[in-house]
């Protein structure tokens, strides 16, 4: 956007038009900053990564082309190319698990485009943004300590992390872990870096925010290096597992899903003190821990369709008839009521195992009753 301000040298119509101007210019600079804070590295998990060797057109970097990055983090792709595209399966695992965790509820994790990924209501300092946060950046730890045991990055390799002290003696430690250490520090250096690198007023509300997506960006990587544990393979003749090599691995990501799904049913909501920290609104309770989620702000409405807010609400959404949970039609639908459908379900049946070695299965079609929210 470009503006173009005429100063008048003197009388009413300069001051005028400098208000004018001044206003213009300070509407085009909050814009600007909604748009930026709008966006999000999460892109990385909507739009399909090049090949690391594919990262240089022209001579220019493409690190400075993708849509969501700060600069801290164009920094860091331009170091570390090859990890962009674990960056984004680490992203997207991150966004298919909130979408599993949160498909009976009002809020479903929905993506609404390919640039700020969730939408405005990311924006709000709720305990669903808490969540958000926290999970991908799990899912970052998750991909790139995977990728650094399969070989796919030149700056590490399989874990070193110590031989635990429980392990029987007789038992190697060694073959191929996951390199958790590693996972976790590139995601704390990646993820963090948006809020490490800004500059705000200590005691104002965007502060308050910002030690809010550290908080949850740090829980999230400690519950998945948490839940890390020692995987063993037997050896011997006949496997009469006379011999055990060990090593660590990375929890399945649902564990991780469902931990931090505990965390955010129980997640504190916090104020700033007048020393500019996160403290709780509730002093009754005991204090969060470092593996805990807390948030600012109070969810917003997601039973209606909100642009302000960003809620899609629950319109057209699939229901429960005979359940009392949030999935139920009477949670879910908000009172409004719902609508019930006939519906063809297509499905696998008859499935017969054939040696060797295949399943082979006919489909079969039935008529099944659908409720959708009014």
């Amino acid at each position: 956007m470009l503006f173009k301000l005429k100063l008048m040298r003197s009388g009413w119509g300069g001051v005028t038009d400098s208000r004018h101007g001044v206003v213009a210019i300070t509407f085009c600079a909050f814009f600007m900053q909604v748009f930026v804070e709008a966006s999000s590295w999460w892109s990385l998990a909507m739009n399909p990564l090049l090949i690391p060797e594919a990262y240089i057109i022209g001579g220019q970097p493409l690190c400075s082309q993708l849509a969501g990055l700060s600069k801290g983090q164009k920094k860091l792709c331009q170091l570390y190319q090859d990890h962009m595209h674990f960056i984004g399966e680490g992203a997207k695992t991150g966004i298919r698990e909130c979408q599993y965790q949160f498909r009976n509820r009002r809020w479903n994790c929905s993506t609404v485009d390919n640039t700020s990924v969730f939408g405005r209501v990311m924006q709000i300092g709720s305990r669903e943004t808490a969540f958000t946060y926290a999970i991908s950046a799990a899912g970052v730890v998750n991909a790139v300590s995977r990728a650094c045991r399969e070989g796919e990055l030149s700056s590490c390799g399989c874990s070193r992390a110590a031989r635990p002290k429980d392990l029987p003696r007789d038992w190697l430690w060694g073959g191929c872990g996951d390199n958790l250490n590693y996972g976790y520090r590139f995601s704390k250096e990646f993820v963090d870096a948006r809020e490490r690198e800004k500059t705000l007023t200590k005691g104002s509300m965007e502060s308050a925010r910002l030690l809010m997506n550290l908080h949850n960006n740090e829980a999230g990587r400690r519950i998945a290096s948490d839940l890390a544990h020692v995987s063993c393979k037997c050896h011997g003749v006949s496997g009469s597992c006379s011999l055990k090599t060990c090593w660590l691995q990375l929890a399945d990501f649902r564990k991780v899903g469902d931990a931090l799904k505990e965390k955010y049913d129980s997640a504190a909501a916090m104020r700033l003190n007048s020393r500019g920290k996160l403290v709780q609104v509730h002093s009754k309770f005991n204090s969060p821990t470092s593996n805990d989620l807390v948030y600012i702000d109070p969810s917003p409405d997601y039973c209606v369709e909100n642009k302000t807010t960003g809620s899609l609400g629950t319109q057209d959404r699939l229901c429960n008839k005979t359940s009392e949970g949030m999935d139920g039609c009477a949670l879910m639908c908000c009172g409004r009521g719902y609508d019930q459908y006939k519906a063809q379900l297509v499905e696998r049946c008859h499935c017969k195992f054939h040696w060797c070695c295949y399943v082979k299965c006919k489909r079969c079609s039935r008529i099944v009753d659908q409720f959708v929210c009014k």
